[in-house]
């Protein structure tokens, strides 16, 4: 059969493109696991408190992409598991290999 392909709706605006997460957070390590629910689901070993499990979200996304960590903030959810990430100076198709490749 063929490969399935993840549903994951990758947003343009501007020179933006929004991607949908889940994050997991006190993971045993930092990992893109795949889509989940429409949306990349992320595990960061940093606790949800005090906006570290965001700023390891941002950072380990910024890192597989070959960006800089300031690129990828987040938009929206910043108190829950489901986020919007804005991330800056890319191409939808630079994004949608987060989750395509491996």
């Amino acid at each position: 059969m063929g490969e399935v392909t993840p549903v994951i709706e990758l947003k343009q605006q501007g020179g933006d493109v929004l991607l949908p997460v889940k994050v997991v957070p006190k993971a045993s390590r930092d990992r893109i696991v795949g889509e989940l629910d429409g949306a990349l689901k992320i595990a960061v070993s940093a606790p949800p408190e005090k906006g570290a499990a965001n700023k390891a979200v941002c950072t380990l996304v910024a890192r597989t992409l070959g960006i800089r960590t300031q690129q990828v903030i987040v938009d929206s959810g910043h108190g829950s598991p489901r986020k919007s990430l804005r991330i800056t100076g890319v191409t939808s198709a630079d994004v949608a290999r987060l989750f395509t490749s491996g």
